[in-house]
């Protein structure tokens, strides 16, 4: 009888282990899910802001066209890669950071540019925003970097393979020349 009560004892705590594991599994996805929207609303105003500075620059600098262009090409990339998984936003996401890089550096050529009120406005708000994303994109990493920790290491990731808990991918910025933010001069 106590063989008996002591195994179902430990068939008890384990079906408890297994449930305690499973919900921390479901919290952490959706602290993921919530750490993505957070960077999602940042990207969403830094494609706000870039009609705002191609008009900007395009009255000071009419000649830059190319570098507007691309500028705005890679704007609408990004808009079209919203709702898309965080690795397959990545590149578009990229792209509109270097084309951004791009239109300031060009902007220095530029003195009358360079004083204007609306553009430093606008060139202030994009590094506000640019630091905005980063502190967003680290507050997301971490999070998949936990959550993965926990799919990948015993006794938790016997529950992630049993119901189907796969490990998530970061979102980061692959190229090196990107990952500096523009100077707000």
């Amino acid at each position: 009888m106590i063989a008996l009560a002591v195994a179902a004892g430990v068939v008890l705590l384990a079906g408890l282990a297994v449930i305690v594991m499973y919900n921390r599994f479901g919290s952490q996805q959706a602290l993921i899910e919530e750490s993505w929207s957070g960077i999602d609303v940042e990207l969403t105003r830094r494609h706000d802001l870039v009609p705002n500075l191609v008009a900007t620059v395009r009255g000071y600098a009419a000649h830059e066209a190319a570098v507007l262009a691309a500028l705005t090409d890679a704007r609408e990339s990004a808009v079209a890669a919203a709702g898309r998984p965080p690795a397959d936003r990545a590149p578009a996401e990229d792209a509109l950071t270097g084309s951004l890089g791009q239109v300031l550096a060009r902007a220095e050529a530029y003195p009358d540019l360079k004083a204007s009120a609306g553009f430093l406005a606008l060139q202030r708000e994009l590094v506000t925003t640019e630091d905005r994303i980063a502190a967003a994109r680290r507050f997301f990493n971490g999070n998949v970097r936990a959550y993965n920790a926990r799919c990948r290491t015993v006794p938790s990731s016997l529950v992630a393979s049993a119901f189907g808990f796969r490990p998530r991918a970061f979102f980061e910025i692959r190229d090196v020349s990107v990952r500096e933010v523009p100077d707000a001069g």
